[in-house]
């Protein structure tokens, strides 16, 4: 193999080496933004979870005054 063909390969190689460099910080990056949407997920549910009982508590009372009357 001539000077020219282990330069080339040697440029492929490092294009290789930057694009796995790349792909590895934009994969932890997503990585990071999928477990701050399920924390901020699991937070909405919960606080959904948290109106559907008071709503729930609301309807029985009002259910209750309605009887009452």
């Amino acid at each position: 193999m001539s000077n020219s063909t282990y330069s080339g390969l040697e440029e492929k190689v490092d294009e290789l080496i930057q694009l796995c460099a790349e792909m590895k910080a934009e994969n932890q990056a997503l990585r990071d933004e999928t477990s701050t949407l399920q924390s901020e997920r699991k937070a909405l549910h919960d606080k959904n979870q948290l109106a559907r009982v008071r709503l729930e508590k609301v309807l029985r009372r009002l259910k209750t005054l309605e009887q009452g009357s």
